[in-house]
């Protein structure tokens, strides 16, 4: 059964990865891949890069022992696009090479998937049914697959982030695949030992971090988890195919959109770098890093549970003619609501009007001679543009 294979999946990546990890951070000490504290990140100690490859050693185990490889099976180019994205992020956590290389790079990565056979030809949505894509699935699909990477190395700019969001996502991922696909996922076994390699690089990387990912394991995590949603809902004919994989992975695509459109708007390069995101925000208005992950956690379950929700409460016939049930359907708009509530709290109320809040006070009593007019316009730019010092 596959559900043993997941589980046995998990456990060896995890345990892999936990054991590794050290290793590579050896290296990256020796070959000079060290994140150094700077203005723009969280690190606040020398931390070395390269984590990456102990990530890539635990996927390439589990998934030679646990996942189909026989000729007709996409396992190896999968895993061919993993060493491409890896050794390109590790050069890069090295040397520092250029956006264009690196977009170069993960283009790589997405092609070796689809001409190994894995593709997006199909898609069913809500209220429209079902879409199909006879010629574009392949391009559709590398879109997808470089939208993920760079969605999840985003991400990774505080110590525990990238890793735990990664380890939730894999084990929703998985869940739903085996529902989905019946007791023989491969989907689902590939979830999971996603999962169990996120969870066992998030022991030397939950703050304070010993080790960091760097782009050689952000993007092989958004690659991996690209695939697992195009295999495990994508793919599939269910209502929730598109809804599922955008509310498990809502919270780095909410981040990555924010963050892209203030550099839009401010006339800066999409791909530059900032400190706009989520956790840069938060930090700023007074949260420690864990606090931090904490809240980013939890905002993640959340919205992992509702799409998991969406699959098992019966408020619909899963088959057509896809009758809704009103009792169950009242359930799951209650549950919309509160999924939605606490985003807005997390998006808007704890860190605007927190910031609102505390900023005014901090100006009030720097100069008490300062009018209510200049504080509110002081603080309604700073929240605009995000630039902003941390308020204590």
């Amino acid at each position: 059964m596959r559900y043993l294979d997941a589980i046995f999946a998990f456990l060896a990546a995890m345990a892999v990865v936990a054991l590794l990890t050290p290793l590579s951070s050896r290296l990256a000490r020796r070959v000079g891949a060290v994140d150094k504290p700077r203005e723009r990140g969280l690190a606040v100690k020398e931390t070395p890069r390269l984590g990456g490859l102990a990530i890539f050693a635990g996927v390439l185990l589990a998934a030679l022992v646990w996942m189909p490889q026989n000729s007709g099976s996409p396992t190896r180019a999968i895993l061919l696009g993993a060493a491409v994205i890896t050794t390109v992020g590790a050069i890069d956590d090295v040397y520092d090479i250029p956006p264009l290389l690196k977009l170069i790079g993960q283009i790589a990565a997405a092609v070796l998937v689809v001409h190994g056979g894995e593709r997006l030809t199909e898609l069913t949505l809500p209220f429209f049914g079902l879409l199909t894509f006879p010629h574009e699935g392949g391009v559709l699909t590398v879109i997808w697959l470089v939208g993920l990477m760079n969605v999840v190395n985003f991400t990774d700019g505080v110590d525990g982030l990238a890793a735990g969001l990664c380890t939730i996502d894999g084990i929703a991922f998985a869940v739903i695949a085996f529902d989905l696909q019946g007791g023989h996922s491969t989907a689902g076994v590939l979830a999971a030992l996603t999962a169990g390699a996120s969870l066992g690089f998030l022991r030397h990387n939950f703050p304070p971090a010993k080790a960091f990912m760097g782009d050689s394991g952000a993007n092989l995590l958004g690659y991996l988890l690209g695939i697992v949603a195009i295999q495990g809902t994508l793919k599939t004919t269910a209502v929730v195919a598109l809804v599922v994989p955008l509310l498990i992975l809502a919270v780095p695509f909410l981040d990555t959109a924010f963050v892209v459109a203030k550099r839009i708007k401010y006339g800066n390069k999409p791909w530059s770098a900032d400190s706009n995101h989520f956790h840069h925000r938060m930090a700023r208005i007074g949260f420690s890093q864990r606090k931090t992950v904490a809240y980013l956690y939890g905002w993640t379950l959340m919205l992992a549970g509702f799409a998991l929700a969406l699959r098992f409460i019966p408020y619909h016939d899963h088959g057509p003619p896809h009758r809704y049930h009103l009792g169950w359907g009242l359930v799951m708009i209650v549950l919309a609501l509160i999924a939605l509530a606490a985003s807005v709290y997390l998006i808007y109320v704890l860190e605007i009007l927190k910031f609102r809040v505390t900023r005014a006070r901090e100006l009030r009593v720097a100069d008490p001679t300062t009018s209510e007019y200049e504080i509110n316009e002081s603080v309604r730019r700073e929240v605009e543009t995000g630039e902003f010092d941390r308020i204590e």
